[in-house]
């Protein structure tokens, strides 16, 4: 099979293609032509490669996810810039692509968006009604094939080796008829990436966006990656993209030229990554059943803040947030850390060991403030986080501490609140430390 038709479906060959226009080369200095469009509805959405049929890794994205769930309900806002978001202190969590044009960006402090498109909607973020969009799109995703990777609430891998059978089609065409479902049924897009491995899926699924679908095979991978930065393999930060560009190392091309055991001399473990992805070499398989890692929540302030009594308010209620997510998922952390954000947006975490997981909302706090005591002298915050990592099952949360006699108190306290939340509501009993949050 050349390809298909990504509008109406139809399969053509490169022979059926050739009483249509067909583009000239890249290098010719000829005039160019319209591209080729498909010969049953004449539509120029065709997707041609030579790798089509026997490529079965995806990455599903969602396009500018929250803004499109908010255009699909609000019809009047379809043609207007729109920003989801939080207040003037907070942050961009998606842009529609008219405010994109504008150069407004996720992660982009809210006051910088405004400034560039002034004339944005800006809707605060309804992470409940994204969720629900989520799982109905994640529901599309399963009848196509059990090996679905969430990554977010708006991506996921999924791999469709072995589905041909089942399905009639190639894995390719069954992604292209998922994209065409989540646009009809659920009333947003998305862009597809194809390829032999998770690495290159997700670097194809941000080529062509919006509605895009793109295609990486095996035989052009080296080739496609060498003119890529280094920024773009997974795992690769702002500290580790500066230490390679110290030593003058750019683009991929360049480790693809390196020996690996020189790449471990200099950089370890990392070296070693960052040495196959270059090269696109990535052996993770699709994990459907892969656990949350960590549970966090956040949180930006409208007003900086360097008082210890004001952020340990500001912490409390984001521990309860975490305490109610563990005992959802029946799940205790033993990690917890905390993240701080400097009004010059310099990025501080810390974190401690417990001496046992838990999933109380008053151990963490205890835990948190004893790290943040350390690192209130003087500066100016604009955000706070907690969280907790290494995750364990509920049935080892907090055990009885016989050098806490009152840790089976907290314990009982804390269980009663539940129990009186879930029957009133989540404000009908609080601590009284939450007293000053609630003003």
């Amino acid at each position: 099979m050349a390809g298909f038709c990504r509008e109406c479906e139809a399969i053509f060959s490169e022979s059926r293609l050739a009483g249509t226009d067909k583009p000239r080369p890249q290098s010719s200095n000829e005039p160019s032509r319209p591209s080729p469009r498909c010969p049953v509805c004449r539509s120029p959405r065709l997707l041609q490669h030579a790798e089509l049929d026997t490529l079965a890794i995806g990455h599903v994205d969602c396009d500018a996810f929250y803004a499109a769930v908010e255009k699909r309900d609000r019809p009047e806002l379809r043609d207007k810039a729109l920003i989801i978001g939080g207040g003037h202190r907070g942050v961009v969590s998606t842009a529609c692509y008219i405010a994109r044009l504008s150069g407004v960006r996720s992660a982009m402090p809210m006051f910088t968006a405004k400034k560039l498109c002034p004339e944005a909607v800006i809707l605060p973020p309804d992470m409940a009604k994204y969720r629900r969009v989520a799982e109905d799109i994640r529901a599309l995703m399963f009848s196509l094939t059990p090996q679905v990777e969430p990554v977010s609430i708006d991506e996921a891998f999924l791999d469709l080796t072995g589905t041909s059978a089942l399905h009639k089609m190639s894995p390719a065409q069954s992604l292209n008829h998922l994209t065409k479902r989540v646009e009809s049924e659920i009333g947003v897009t998305v862009s597809v990436g194809l390829s032999h491995n998770k690495f290159l899926a997700k670097l194809a699924s941000d080529l062509d966006k919006p509605r895009g679908f793109s295609v990486i095979g095996k035989a052009e991978t080296e080739t496609f990656l060498a003119g890529k930065s280094v920024g773009l393999i997974w795992g690769v930060g702002k500290v580790m993209r500066d230490q390679l560009a110290k030593d003058g190392i750019l683009t991929m091309g360049q480790i693809q030229q390196m020996a690996l055991d020189g790449m471990l001399r200099r950089y370890g473990n990392m070296g070693s990554h960052i040495w196959h992805l270059a090269r696109g070499l990535d052996e993770r398989r699709v994990e459907p059943d892969s656990a949350a890692k960590s549970i966090s929540a956040e949180t930006t302030f409208d007003i900086d803040i360097a008082d210890l009594d004001t952020l340990a308010g500001e912490l409390w209620p984001l521990c309860e947030k975490v305490a109610f997510r563990l005992k959802a998922a029946s799940l205790a952390g033993q990690v917890v850390h905390i993240k701080l954000k400097t009004a010059g947006f310099r990025l501080i975490t810390r974190q401690v060991r417990l001496q046992a997981p838990t999933q109380l909302a008053e151990s963490l706090y205890r835990s948190g403030l004893g790290l943040l005591q350390k690192e209130v002298t003087g500066d100016w915050y604009r955000l706070i986080g907690i969280g907790v990592d290494s995750l364990h099952d509920a049935k080892d949360a907090d055990p009885i501490d016989l050098a806490d006699p009152d840790s089976d108190r907290r314990r009982r306290v804390e269980a009663a609140m539940d129990s009186v939340r879930a029957k009133l509501g989540k404000d009908a009993i609080v601590k009284g430390r939450s007293l000053k949050t609630l003003k």
